[in-house]
C-alpha cells in the first residue's frame, strides 16, 4: 500500500486491539446462538434466533474484513 495511504502505527495498534475485543464478543454470540437453535422452541422465537445468527454471522465477516484491512497496514 503506497506510503500516503498507510494509517498510523498508533491508531492500527487501537483498532487491533478493538478488532480483537469484538471478535471476543462475536465468538460468544454466536455460540449462544448455535446452543439456543439446538433447544425446542417456538416458531416465531425459533425466526428471532435465525435473525441473530445471520446478522451475528455478517458481523463476524465484516470483523474479519476489518481486521484484514489493519493487517495490510502493516
Amino acid at each position: 500500500m503506497a506510503e500516503e495511504n498507510k494509517v498510523p502505527q498508533e491508531l492500527v495498534k487501537e483498532l487491533r486491539v478493538l478488532a480483537h475485543d469484538l471478535s471476543n464478543a462475536l465468538e460468544t454470540i454466536v455460540q449462544a446462538t448455535y446452543l439456543l437453535s439446538q433447544a425446542t422452541l417456538r416458531e416465531d422465537t425459533r425466526r428471532w434466533v435465525e435473525l441473530i445468527d445471520q446478522s451475528s454471522q455478517e458481523a463476524v465477516r465484516l470483523n474479519k474484513k476489518l481486521r484484514e484491512i489493519l493487517r495490510s497496514q502493516g
